[in-house]
C-alpha cells in the first residue's frame, strides 16, 4: 500500500458518484495532484450502486438542464473515449406522459426551456409513443414529451470510469479508509482523522451521501437532509422483448405510476415514488457498517402504483418479480442537492444531499469544482447553495420536509409551488393578522411572507402554468399601489449591521458602488467574488461613521454573513444579523407621504427627507428607521424596527391610510411592479454573470478599487441582460427559462417574466447575445412551445424617467 498522505489541498470524503465526480472534475480544473478521495469501503457501495441510472433532458430548470445535457454527453461518448473504461450507456430515449391539460402545459413549458438549451426535444401525440413503445397502454394519454437523446447508464461503471479519469489527472483514491472526524485547526486548515491516519488540508468536501448529515455534526454543522427509501423492481424475462432489435424508450408516467418503466436487458424495470406513506430512515445516525445495504421490499406501501404499472404494461402482468431494490437516498428539505460552501465556515464544501446522483451528479460536481478552483460556478447555484437553509432546519423539521419532497417527486412542478409542510417556521409579528385578512403566505429562508391577499377568491394557492384568478387579484394590488397606497410586510429581508472603526474600509473594498458618505445616506451596490461574478445586491445605509445597515433578499443572509466574515483582513469590525429581531414594512404609492405624515412629526418633504436617504423617526410612539427607497418604483418608504413595534406601526399606517384607499399587497405584486419598473432581481443578479453582463454598471464607481474589479472591467460580454416587451395572449405569460430567438435562431433565454397590468404587456428580462440586445430589436420568445413577438426595450416600461419615487409634496396630485 502506498504511503498515506499527511497533507493535501483537497480531501473528499465519500466515494459515490458525487465524490468521485468532484474528484474527476477537480482533476480537469488542474487540482488533480492536490486532491485525495477517501472511501470507507468500496467505491459506489453507499447509494450509488443501487441507483436505476436514468437521465433525461425533461427538466424545467434552466441551470439543471445545462448539467443534464453535459452528463448525457459525458455518459454517451466523452467519458469512455477519455478513460477507455466502459460505462454501459443505453441511449434509448424517453417519453414523459401527460393525461391532463395541466400536465400538457408542464410539458409545453419544459419544451420551451429545452429549446433555449438546444435540446433534441419534441411534444408528440399518443400515436408517436405507440410507434416506438407498442406495449404501453396509453388510455387517457393526451400527449408526451419525447427526448430521444435520453437513456440510462450503469451506475457502478460510470463511477469507476470517472475514478479512472480522476486518477489519470493525479487524484489519489484511498478505499477501505473510513473518516472518523473532521475538525478545523486554529490555522483555518481542516484536519481529517481516518482509520489509516490523519490528513491536514485546505479544503474538505463532504460527499458522504446518507452519512453526510452525521459527518457534518463532527464539525458543528447542521446539513439538512434525510434518508428516504425508494423501490424499483425487476421482472422475470419478458418474452415480448426477446424479438426486439432495439431498446424501448423509458416511460415516465408521473400520474398513474408515480415513477418510471423501462427495459433492463430483456426484463422489465419499474420504479415507484409513492405519493403517500413515505418511509424515512436513520433520523439520527446511518450505521457505518451498511455497505451495499438494501431494505426488504414493502409491497403494501407501493402496491397501488405497482398494480397500475402492470395495468399500463400488460405484458408484465403474469410475470414474477425477480429482483427487489429498496434502498435509501438523501433528500434535502426542498429536494435540491447541497452543492457549495457549508454555512459559517471557510473551505468546507458540501457535495451531498443528491436524490438523483446519476442524473444530476457530474454536471453539478463540475460546477462545484469550478467554484472551488476559480471562485464561481458557471451556472446559477442559488437553488443548490447549502446556505439557503438556516438554523431553523432542525432534524425533526428535516424529516417532515424530506417526506413532503418525496411525495412531490412525481407531481406537477407548478410555478410558485408552495410547500406547506412544517409551516410556519419564522412568522413575522403580523403573520396571523395578515392571514386573517386573506394573506396566502410563502416561506423564504424560514420566514413567512405574504404572496397575495385572497379577496374574492379561495384563500389558497391556485396552480396553473396559465393565468389564474390570482393574476386578477395581483393586478388589483398593483393598481392600488400605483394609484393610491399599499403596505407590504417585508420582515423576511436580510438585515445585517456592520459596525466598528474599520467597517467603512471593509465595505468599501467589497462593494462596487460609491460608499455612502453622510449619515443617513443610502447606496444600492453589489458584492462580487474574486471571479468578478455577482455574489449579491444590497441596500447599504450609513447610520453613523462606524455603523452600517445592510438589507438584501432573505435567502442571501448566510451568504452575506460568510462573504463579509471571510473577507476580513485584520479589520476591527463586528457583524450582526438582526433579521429575526427586526421587522420591516414597505409603504408605497402616490399617497404614501400623506399616510406616513399622519403617523409621524418628521418632515417628509424632499427637502426634509431626500430620496435615497434614511432617518430615525418616531411612528406610533416607536423609533423606527425609515428608508426612502421603493422597489415598486413609487413614492415610498421602508420602515425597519424592532419586532415589538411592528403591529403598532402597521395599525397606525392602516388607520391613516383608510381615507386614501390603502391596500395590503404581497410579493407577487412586488415582483410585477419591479419588472414594470425595469429593476433586476435575484433571477438576473447571479453568480453566472458580471456587472456589465447584468447591465448594472450604473451602480459602479469606476475609479475605486473593489474585489473583482479587474474581472468586471476586462473581457468580452458573453451575453447581456436585455429588457423585453412580449405580446400577451391572455392565457400564458411564461415563467423563466424560455427560449429567445432572432431570425429563427436561439440567442438566449428569459430569466424573469411577468405580465405588467399597468402597461398591458408581458415584460421579461433575458440573457441574450449582445448583438440581439440592441433596443428596438424584434425577437421571438417561445412560451409554452409557441413563438411570441417581442421587442427589446431601451427604458423601463413604467415611469422611465423615475420621477415618481422622487416626487415632492408640492408635486403630488390631489
Amino acid at each position: 500500500m502506498s504511503e498515506f498522505p499527511s497533507h493535501k489541498r483537497v480531501v473528499i470524503v465519500g466515494g459515490g458518484v458525487m465524490g468521485v465526480g468532484l474528484a474527476y472534475h477537480l482533476g480537469h480544473e488542474g487540482w488533480g495532484e492536490d486532491t485525495v478521495l477517501l472511501e470507507k469501503a468500496e467505491l459506489t457501495s453507499g447509494s450509488t450502486w443501487h441507483a436505476a441510472g436514468q437521465i433525461t433532458h425533461s427538466t424545467s430548470s434552466f441551470g439543471l438542464g445545462k448539467c443534464v445535457d453535459y452528463n448525457i454527453d459525458l455518459y454517451s461518448k466523452l467519458l469512455e473515449q477519455e478513460t477507455g473504461q466502459p460505462v454501459t450507456w443505453h441511449g434509448c430515449g424517453s417519453f414523459r406522459l401527460a393525461y391532463t391539460e395541466d400536465e400538457m402545459d408542464w410539458l409545453r413549458h419544459t419544451l420551451s426551456v429545452g429549446r433555449s438549451l438546444g435540446f433534441n426535444i419534441e411534444l408528440v401525440g399518443p400515436e408517436a409513443v405507440a410507434k416506438l413503445h407498442p406495449f404501453y397502454k396509453l388510455d387517457g394519454v393526451l400527449g408526451a414529451l419525447h427526448t430521444p437523446d435520453d437513456g440510462h447508464v450503469d451506475p457502478t461503471n460510470v463511477t469507476m470510469a470517472m475514478a479512472a479519469g480522476a486518477r489519470q489527472k493525479g487524484v489519489k483514491i484511498i478505499r477501505n479508509c473510513r473518516a472518523t472526524n473532521i475538525t478545523q485547526a486554529d490555522s483555518g486548515e481542516w484536519v481529517v482523522e481516518t482509520e489509516q491516519g490523519t490528513i491536514t488540508c485546505e479544503h474538505v468536501v463532504n460527499a458522504g451521501g446518507t452519512y453526510a448529515r452525521q459527518m457534518g455534526e463532527w464539525s458543528g454543522l447542521q446539513l439538512p437532509m434525510t434518508s428516504m427509501t425508494h423501490h424499483y423492481f425487476v421482472t422475470e424475462p419478458v418474452p415480448e422483448f426477446e424479438a426486439l432489435d432495439y431498446e424501448l424508450p423509458v416511460i415516465r408516467d408521473d400520474k398513474k405510476v408515480s415513477g418510471y418503466i423501462r427495459m433492463e436487458q430483456k426484463r422489465g424495470l419499474i420504479g415507484i415514488y409513492e405519493k403517500e406513506n413515505p418511509n424515512s430512515v436513520w433520523h439520527d445516525h446511518c450505521p457505518w457498517d451498511y455497505e451495499n445495504w438494501l431494505f426488504d421490499a414493502d409491497y403494501d406501501r407501493v402496491m397501488p402504483y405497482l398494480e397500475e404499472s402492470l395495468n399500463r404494461m400488460p405484458i408484465f402482468a403474469e410475470l414474477g418479480i425477480q429482483r427487489e431494490v429498496h434502498g435509501a437516498i438523501s433528500h434535502p428539505p426542498d429536494g435540491n442537492p447541497l452543492i457549495g460552501p457549508a454555512p459559517g465556515v471557510r473551505n468546507y464544501w458540501c457535495c451531498c444531499g443528491t436524490q438523483i446522483g446519476i442524473g444530476w451528479g457530474p454536471g453539478l460536481t463540475r460546477e462545484l469544482a469550478r467554484w472551488m478552483v476559480h471562485g464561481a460556478a458557471d451556472i446559477s447555484m442559488r437553488e443548490y447553495d447549502p446556505r439557503r437553509f438556516g438554523s431553523y432546519a432542525t432534524k425533526d423539521w428535516q424529516v417532515v420536509k424530506a417526506e413532503e419532497d418525496y411525495c412531490l417527486r412525481h407531481e406537477i412542478p407548478f410555478p410558485h409551488f408552495n410547500r406547506l409542510a412544517g409551516r410556519p417556521i419564522k412568522p413575522s409579528p403580523l403573520h396571523e393578522h395578515l392571514k386573517s385578512k386573506g394573506a396566502v403566505h410563502e416561506e423564504v429562508y424560514g420566514f413567512e411572507r405574504p404572496r397575495f391577499f385572497a379577496h374574492g377568491i379561495a384563500q389558497r394557492d391556485h396552480y396553473s402554468f396559465n393565468r389564474t384568478v390570482v393574476d386578477d387579484v395581483v393586478a388589483a394590488e398593483v393598481k392600488a399601489v400605483r394609484e393610491r397606497v399599499g403596505v407590504i410586510d417585508v420582515t423576511a429581508f436580510t438585515k445585517v449591521l456592520v459596525e466598528g472603526p474599520d467597517a467603512y474600509g471593509l465595505l468599501d473594498r467589497l462593494t462596487a458602488n460609491k460608499m455612502p458618505q453622510k449619515d443617513g445616506s443610502i447606496t444600492l451596490t453589489h458584492m462580487l467574488n474574486r471571479r468578478g461574478r455577482i455574489e449579491l445586491e444590497t441596500t447599504l445605509v450609513r447610520m453613523a461613521a462606524d455603523k452600517y445597515y445592510l438589507v438584501c433578499a432573505a435567502f442571501f443572509e448566510q451568504r452575506l454573513l460568510d462573504h463579509l466574515a471571510q473577507q476580513i483582513a485584520g479589520e476591527t469590525v463586528s457583524i450582526t444579523a438582526v433579521s429575526e429581531d427586526w421587522s420591516a414594512l414597505a409603504l408605497n404609492g402616490p399617497r404614501a407621504r400623506d399616510v406616513l405624515a399622519a403617523c409621524t412629526d418628521a418632515d417628509l418633504s424632499n427637502a426634509g427627507f431626500r430620496w435615497l436617504s434614511a432617518q430615525e423617526i418616531n411612528v406610533a410612539g416607536h423609533n423606527v428607521w425609515a428608508l426612502r427607497v421603493s422597489y415598486a418604483g413609487e413614492l415610498g418608504w421602508e420602515l425597519h424596527m424592532p419586532n415589538a413595534a411592528c403591529m403598532d406601526v402597521y395599525t397606525a399606517l392602516w388607520a391613516a391610510g383608510e381615507p386614501h384607499g390603502i391596500a395590503d399587497y404581497g410579493s407577487f405584486a412586488m415582483n410585477v411592479m419591479r419588472i414594470e419598473k425595469g429593476f433586476k432581481g435575484a433571477g438576473e443578479l447571479t453568480n453566472e454573470v458580471t456587472l456589465p453582463e447584468a447591465d448594472v454598471m450604473r451602480f459602479v464607481k469606476v475609479d475605486k478599487e473593489y474585489l473583482g474589479k479587474e474581472e468586471t472591467l476586462g473581457g468580452d460580454l458573453r451575453w447581456t441582460c436585455a429588457y423585453l416587451s412580449i405580446e400577451p395572449d391572455g392565457v400564458a405569460d411564461g415563467h423563466g427559462g424560455e427560449a429567445v430567438m432572432l431570425g429563427g435562431k436561439v440567442v438566449g433565454a428569459t430569466s424573469s417574466v411577468a405580465y405588467g397590468p399597468t402597461v398591458g404587456r408581458i415584460l421579461a428580462f433575458a440573457y441574450i447575445q449582445p448583438e440581439a440586445a440592441v433596443p428596438g430589436t424584434v425577437l421571438e420568445v417561445v412560451i409554452h412551445g409557441e413563438p411570441r413577438a417581442a421587442v427589446v426595450l431601451g427604458e423601463p416600461a413604467y415611469d422611465p424617467e423615475s420621477l415618481l419615487p422622487r416626487m415632492d409634496a408640492a408635486m403630488e396630485t390631489v
